[in-house]
């Protein structure tokens, strides 16, 4: 459910109809201040609710909403009292980057930190602006667009909004007397890449005085930045030709950073199912006794971004009611039954099953909006369509495929074709196809518009080994390449013919059985675990082997050495960062794991040479067959 904006008029209520549920629409009434004209909004990782509104005296109000039980959480203060009888209409305003708010009011743009109610500074932007601008930040949060009195429109920038701005043109642009000033270009009745002639000033209307501390979006030191400066810095740094490529094994906590998410009375069970949100601030795992847990980590001085990191270790999050997100297991033992689970767009809702019905849970709240698909037979694996939240296809333990309708409670079609029971399905919005995995080793493809089978493929077993086990599939960032993960292999399809690119074979010192394995959110790594303990990072575009973590790197020597030995489970990349991914172990314990900041990344790829790696990428070839053709496409 992707919800942005919410205007009513004329009301006293705040009405917010949740799509995404079952047979009914979910209504929470909200009393707006001032009970006049209102306009909301919903942070951008959808997890916050604003809304500014006036009443009939023409004063404004600008609070953050309790969303679950319709209070209000927060109001900033700063706007100016009105006259009595004037009514000017509604302020406007927007958020950046989940960090700061800004709204027009008094020929003016005023900036908040979401989480000080506080106003942190106004603005002028050098003059021109209606009594209430209306104002739109970029994705990116650091270009603002204000409409002016005579029908054009200025944009404010910060110092990487300079830089965005002169990337869409030869045309220069007047350099900054500070790298640390904010900056106003006036665009007149003209499109912004057309005809423009840049009138930088600064923004120094800065209330020093003000509790909160002055923003780094408005200085232009935000955290999104400062990722979007480091990173690519890093990964551009070339490797020094001369010295001979060498396999990175990390063997002790020293290597790389990681970090242990604090335990909790539910840590007892193994992690079956982990997942990051969407807005990359928490970790989501499944337990197999059927109790979800999830983690967040704050925004602070050791961490600015509020983004999962190995630097910081999370809190256990719960509600104030103490709620806990605990599955129906219906008849069947928790251990014995196939998690699965499935995360909305924006972070709201996560749907999971354990061996009993589907249960949709408030994120927030973690209560239990609705279930639905009661055993038999059982729910065994979960994906949202991806152009429409209410559209689930959910894979069963009979090995049919249910295409279900949440918002009227109606299975649309069930989809027969493998032979055991359904473990993993995959959405290509590019091709308009669905991809379902089974536990009978077969890959099958399906029209998205039709519903009907296109294809059918087995993956290919090594000798002696019987198609059977779990298989998983994910399409990579383009939607164009598929990752098959099966205990014995992990291979790379092109999906339009569902022909297999690459495969690689445990081998070596990674001979252990797969557990896992997932693609990094840039597609251009693949993170597995095994059962022995080891981690290792290959490259996405050939499956060669670039970095191997050894359980000696992230476990204590008792859970070594403990029978049966701890190993990672499942793993799970970060949604933004393309070097961060956690792993999920037997133990029910979370690591989160980076490379360390000297570093920036997880080794370098191994040379080619005559279409043969050099060093120790044999471990990590890439086979069509592996007997006859090696690292041959």
């Amino acid at each position: 459910m992707d919800r942005k904006y919410i205007r009513l008029k004329d009301t006293r209520h705040l009405c917010i109809l949740f799509a995404l549920t079952t047979k009914r629409l979910f209504r929470v009434d909200y009393d707006a201040p001032g009970k006049w004209c209102t306009t909301m909004l919903y942070s951008a990782d959808g997890t916050r609710l604003f809304s500014c509104g006036t009443s009939k005296e023409g004063d404004s109000h600008l609070v953050e909403w309790n969303e679950s039980e319709g209070s209000i959480k927060r109001t900033y203060s700063g706007f100016r009292k009105k006259a009595s009888g004037v009514v000017q209409g509604v302020v406007q305003f927007d958020t950046a980057q989940n960090h700061i708010l800004a709204a027009g009011e008094d020929n003016q743009i005023k900036f908040w930190d979401v989480d000080n109610t506080n106003m942190l500074t106004f603005i002028d932007a050098d003059g021109g602006l209606p009594g209430l601008p209306r104002l739109r930040f970029n994705k990116e949060g650091n270009l603002l667009a204000v409409t002016t009195v005579d029908n054009g429109f200025k944009i404010l920038a910060n110092s990487d909004g300079l830089r965005s701005l002169r990337a869409f043109g030869n045309r220069p642009f007047e350099a900054f007397r500070s790298p640390y000033e904010a900056s106003a270009m006036k665009v007149s009745g003209a499109p912004v890449v057309a005809g423009i002639s840049p009138n930088i000033g600064r923004m120094d209307n800065l209330d020093r005085n003000s509790p909160a501390k002055p923003s780094p979006i408005l200085n232009g030191a935000d955290p999104a930045s400062r990722s979007i400066d480091i990173k690519p810095r890093i990964s551009e740094e070339k490797p020094d030709k001369a010295k001979p490529w060498e396999l990175m094994e990390v063997l002790n906590p020293q290597q790389f950073r990681v970090a242990t998410l604090p335990e909790t009375p539910e840590q007892t069970s193994k992690v079956v199912r982990l997942l990051y949100t969407n807005s990359g601030v928490g970790l989501l795992a499944l337990g197999s006794n059927a109790i979800q847990r999830l983690w967040k980590w704050n925004r602070n001085e050791q961490n600015p971004s509020g983004k999962a990191t190995a630097s910081v270790v999370p809190q256990h999050w719960q509600p104030n009611s103490g709620l806990v997100m605990a599955n129906d297991i219906g008849e069947t033992p928790p251990e014995e039954s196939v998690p699965c689970i499935a995360l909305s767009k924006n972070d709201s809702y996560v749907m999971s099953a354990c061996g009993g019905k589907v249960s949709l849970f408030n994120m927030m709240t973690f209560k239990v909006m609705t279930t639905f698909m009661p055993p038999p037979p059982a729910s065994t694996f979960l994906a949202f369509h991806p152009q429409d939240n209410n559209i689930i296809a959910i894979g069963m333990e009979d090995s049919t495929i249910h295409i279900y309708n949440v918002r009227v409670d109606e299975v649309k079609i069930r989809l027969k074709g493998h032979q055991k029971r359904i473990t993993g399905l995959a959405f290509s919005n590019s091709l308009h196809i669905l991809v379902s995995s089974g536990a009978d080793a077969q890959l099958c493809v399906w029209a998205t518009d039709s519903w009907e089978k296109k294809k059918s493929v087995a993956i290919q077993m090594p000798a002696g080994k019987t198609p059977s086990g779990d298989t998983r599939v994910q399409f990579n960032s383009d939607q164009n390449r598929l990752l098959v993960v099966h205990e014995t292999q992990i291979a790379i399809y092109d999906a339009s013919k569902m022909e297999r690119i690459y495969q690689w074979i445990p081998q070596g010192t990674l001979s252990a059985a797969i557990s896992h394995a997932s693609y990094s959110c840039n597609s251009q790594l693949v993170f597995a675990a095994f059962t022995d303990g080891n981690v290792a990072i290959f490259d996405a575009d050939n499956l060669r082997l670039r970095c191997r973590i050894a359980s000696s790197a992230y476990m204590s020597t008792a859970a070594i050495n403990s029978n049966p030995p701890v190993y990672p489970f499942v793993v799970a990349g970060h949604p933004q960062e393309p070097n961060q991914f956690a792993v999920g172990l037997s133990d029910g314990s979370v690591k989160v794991m980076e490379p360390l900041e000297s570093d920036g990344k997880w080794g370098t790829p191994a040379p080619v040479e005559n279409g043969v790696a050099n060093g120790r990428a044999p471990a990590s070839s890439a086979t069509s067959n592996p007997a006859t053709d090696q690292n041959q496409r």
